[in-house]
């Protein structure tokens, strides 16, 4: 056992750069891990100085000096982060505090329609099953109004957090974009010289993670505006709502999709019942996400991410419950990191060849 223990680790810890990358990749783990909470706006900002960087290194192809890039692309971003704080959240919690104050009478028009479904279905349904459904819909909505007063009790908190992302998060993103060499500079200081593998495999990350920023940033707003536009023609309830819900879905591959047709199901049937409005808009609703995932998604990211729909599924889950919101975002880019570096990763395939007996 030991013998095959020794044999593995020479093969793939032989070379030194492969330990120094596997020693990078464990300290970013555990800075993830441990530290994450608290560098969470340090990650948003470089998440955003990641979807700027594009325009301001465009502006700079055209002879437009580094600052004065900076600060056209920056100030648009400040102004469009005002439109979203001051103008869309508003009416988003508008949207929100409406829901909320009709989900009784949802409620009570959806136990009326389970207590039909024994007549309707006697073979299937009994009197006792839709009984016990009923319970369990109101515990778990009891529960959801218990959760909804300990948020809102915390709102104060909540609050004094956003607050200081608001004030932070720009600041950072400002000096991430003007500072970008003298960053870079450092970090590359801070590595050690012998670093071929870090530098092949750093570069391949790079590209890959800022075309999925800006690329799923730019899905998040295509896809969302075009929902809201197509329900509120179709005149379904809570529009904008929706939109940002579908819009936010694609952040979760596969998932996110199947997640949002619930609410989207729900409220159309709550509205207009079994008919054909219902059925409209669940037609449009497939229709978006179809043209999502087979003419938008391929137009936006330059360079496919070739992992295989289970390995996708299984990042999201990993990522996600150990960073949140930012592993489920990131957790594609990551799954290609591992992927990137499994490819690249140094083998040793000489073994020492055991002596011959009576040699």
């Amino acid at each position: 056992m030991n013998n095959v223990i020794t044999k593995w680790f020479k093969k793939y810890f032989s070379d030194p750069e492969g330990v120094i990358l596997a020693i990078l990749l464990l300290s970013g783990l555990a800075i993830v891990v441990f530290m994450g909470n608290m560098l969470a706006p340090v990650l948003a900002a470089v998440v955003i100085a990641y979807l700027l960087e594009g325009l301001v290194s465009w502006l700079e192809d055209h002879n437009v000096p580094r600052m004065p890039s900076v600060l056209i692309v920056f100030l648009p971003f400040m102004a469009f982060l005002l439109v979203i704080l001051l103008g869309l959240l508003p009416l988003l919690s508008g949207q929100v505090t409406q829901l909320v104050g009709e989900l009784p009478n949802m409620i009570a028009s959806g136990k009326e329609s389970l207590l039909h479904l024994p007549e309707l279905y006697p073979k299937f349904i009994t009197q006792a099953q839709v009984e016990e459904l009923i319970a369990t819909i109101t515990a778990a909505v009891k529960t959801l109004g218990q959760d909804v007063l300990s948020i809102s009790l915390a709102s104060i908190t909540g609050l004094f957090a956003l607050l200081v992302y608001l004030i932070l998060v720009p600041v950072l993103v400002f000096f991430f974009l003007k500072d970008k060499t003298k960053l870079l500079g450092w970090l590359n200081t801070s590595l050690p010289r012998e670093r071929a593998l870090i530098t092949r495999v750093s570069i391949e990350m790079n590209q890959q993670i800022g075309n999925y920023v800006r690329g799923k940033f730019a899905e998040i707003i295509i896809v969302g505006i075009a929902t809201y536009v197509v329900f509120a023609v179709m005149g379904i309830n809570f529009a904008m709502l929706l939109g940002a819900l579908v819009g936010l879905s694609v952040i979760i591959p596969y998932i996110g999709a199947a997640a949002v047709t619930l609410p989207v199901a729900l409220i159309g049937y709550f509205q207009w019942g079994w008919s054909t409005d219902l059925a409209y808009i669940l037609g449009a609703y497939a229709v978006i996400q179809a043209l999502d995932g087979n003419v938008l998604v391929p137009w936006l990211f330059s360079e496919a991410v070739n992992l295989h729909p289970i390995a996708i599924i299984v990042a999201v889950l990993v990522f996600g419950g150990m960073w949140g919101f930012w592993g489920v975002f990131f957790a594609i880019p990551l799954a290609t990191l591992v992927k990137a570096v499994i490819n690249a990763w140094p083998r040793s395939d000489t073994t020492e060849e055991s002596p011959v007996e009576g040699a």
